[in-house]
C-alpha cells in the first residue's frame, strides 16, 4: 500500500510503515506543509493493525535540517496568537509520536538539526549513519529549542542537556551514542540493510506487549515510586488479557 503528500512519502511494507521527509532540495527543512504530512501518515500507521513499527527518514543527503527559511521567515513577523499555533503544531506532533501504539524510529542520515534534531530526539528510537550530524543550533539565532527541551531533558543528563541547547554546537553520531540520545550507529556503507535488520526485530515480538511497554514506559516518567507501581500493576493485569499473552503462555507451556 502506498500514498503520499507533496512534502511526506508514506509506505507500507509487511509490518513496517515508512515514513520519508520529502523536501530533498531544502534538506527536508519543516514547513506547516511537511509537519502536517508527518502528522497524518503517523496517524495511518497508528490505524493500521498489520504496522509493527514506522520508521522516519529523510529523502537526499540529510535527515531534517530544521526550520525552512520560509517558516524563519514567519515567525519573524508572526503575531503571539500565528506563533502559539505554529508551536501548538509542533508540540502535537511530538505529543503524537509518544501516543503511538507502535515504535517510531528516526533512521539519520546526514544532519539533522535544529527542529530537525528535535524531530530525532521525539522518536522512541534513533539509528544513525556514522557521519550523521546533530546539534540545536537555535540560540545563534536568538531562538529556543524549547518544546524539544522536555524531551531531550529526559533523553540525557542535565548537564549535557544544557551543553547542547546554550552552546549550539554539532556532535557526531558516536557523541550522541555516547551521551543518550542515540541508540545505534552504523556504517554508512550498511546503513539502510542495517537499518532493515533492525526494524525487522519488532516483528518477533508481541505487537500489544510493545505498545503497553511503550505507553507504561512514558506514563511513569515523573511518577513517585508507589504510582510507579501501581501504574505498571494495571499494565500487568492488561497485559494478561490479551490474547498474544494468552497465546504466548500456551505456546510456553506446551514446550515445558
Amino acid at each position: 500500500m502506498t500514498g503520499e503528500t507533496q512534502t511526506v512519502l508514506y509506505q507500507v511494507e509487511g509490518a513496517l510503515a515508512r515514513i520519508t521527509l520529502n523536501r530533498p532540495e531544502k534538506r527536508n527543512a519543516l514547513n506547516e506543509a511537511l509537519v502536517a504530512g508527518l502528522k497524518q501518515s503517523l496517524s495511518r500507521a497508528n490505524e493500521n493493525d498489520a504496522v509493527r513499527v514506522a520508521v522516519i527518514s529523510g529523502a537526499g543527503k540529510d535527515f531534517c535540517s530544521g526550520a525552512d527559511l520560509g517558516a524563519l521567515q514567519k515567525i519573524a513577523s508572526a503575531s503571539v496568537e500565528d506563533n502559539l499555533e505554529d508551536a501548538r503544531s509542533l508540540m502535537e506532533l511530538f505529543l503524537l509520536i509518544r501516543q503511538l501504539q507502535v515504535p517510531v524510529i528516526a533512521a539519520v542520515q546526514g544532519r539533522a538539526l535544529a527542529g530537525g534534531c528535535g524531530l530525532a530526539t521525539a522518536c522512541d528510537l534513533v539509528l544513525a549513519g556514522r557521519s550523521a550530524r546533530f546539534g540545536y543550533p537555535e540560540v545563534k539565532i536568538g531562538f529556543v529549542p524549547a518544546m524539544v527541551m522536555a524531551i531531550l531533558r529526559r533523553n540525557v543528563s542535565e548537564k549535557v542537556a544544557f551543553e547542547l541547547v546554550t552552546l549550539g554546537a554539532e556532535i557526531s553520531a558516536e557523541e550522541g551514542e555516547r551521551i543518550g540520545m542515540v541508540n545505534k550507529v552504523f556504517a554508512d556503507e550498511n546503513f539502510a540493510a542495517e537499518v532493515e535488520n533492525y526494524v525487522r526485530r519488532f516483528e518477533k515480538v508481541s505487537r500489544s506487549a510493545v505498545s503497553l511497554s511503550k505507553s507504561l514506559l512514558y506514563q511513569i516518567d515523573g511518577l513517585g515510586f508507589l504510582d510507579a507501581l501501581q501504574t505498571g500493576g494495571d499494565a500487568n493485569v492488561a497485559a494478561r488479557m490479551t490474547d498474544d499473552c494468552k497465546e504466548g503462555v500456551a505456546r510456553f507451556l506446551k514446550k515445558g
